[in-house]
């Protein structure tokens, strides 16, 4: 697929909520170790409203469906993950514009302006153990395979690919943001589970858009 296009993009929040629906247990219960215990039923709500939108209406574009993912987001998800993944919606959907279909290229820009929203929203850095330390790899390995001359599919793949190391690295983290930080030293040994659902929303995308 070297290019995708409304309906596509739907599929992929689709294919999230599904996936978060899924796993929504193990999201909680990695959150349940350093956080508030309700990621994974937050973050399922969420994805299940926004699911609830789209499908009840129609978009001429890319870009404004994803805005409405985001705004949906952000208007029905508690805690710090529904502003977000609310603003990385948002930011992509805004970087895309009003095209109707949308390349490597251009998806690759939107995933990027989508992360940098999220650093700018988070104050996150490399290392602090969030959801960053799986977003920001995953958009350097896109940006890396499609200047190797891959295609949308080579490089959804090793964006996802990336995430899930950054999420696996996170365990060894000292955690410097968010609730986890209170816990100290007690934060070492735990998955970040926005590192996890950052990377169930990559590997979404690179089973859907490849």
């Amino acid at each position: 697929m070297s290019a995708v296009a409304v309906d596509d993009i739907a599929a992929w929040v689709r294919a999230c909520a599904e996936l978060v629906r899924n796993e929504a247990a193990l999201l909680t219960e990695l959150d349940a170790a350093i956080g508030d215990a309700d990621h994974g039923s937050n973050l399922d709500r969420g994805l299940r409203a926004a699911v609830a939108k789209i499908d009840a209406e129609s978009f001429a574009s890319a870009g404004a469906l994803l805005k409405t993912v985001g705004m949906t987001l952000v208007s029905t998800v508690g805690g710090a993950s529904g502003p977000l993944y609310g603003t990385f919606f948002l930011r992509c959907g805004a970087a895309l514009e009003e095209a109707g279909t949308v390349d490597a290229a251009a998806f690759g820009a939107a995933l990027r302006a989508g992360v940098t929203g999220v650093q700018a929203r988070g104050k996150a850095e490399a290392g602090d153990k969030t959801m960053y330390d799986a977003w920001q790899p995953a958009v350097d390995a896109y940006d890396a395979a499609i200047a190797d001359g891959g295609g949308l599919g080579s490089a959804l793949q090793a964006a996802a690919v990336a995430a899930a190391a950054g999420r696996d690295a996170t365990i060894d983290m000292l955690a410097r943001k968010g609730r986890a930080s209170y816990l100290g030293e007690r934060s070492l040994g735990h998955q970040d589970p926005g590192a996890t659902s950052t990377t169930m929303i990559l590997e979404a995308a690179a089973a859907t858009l490849s």
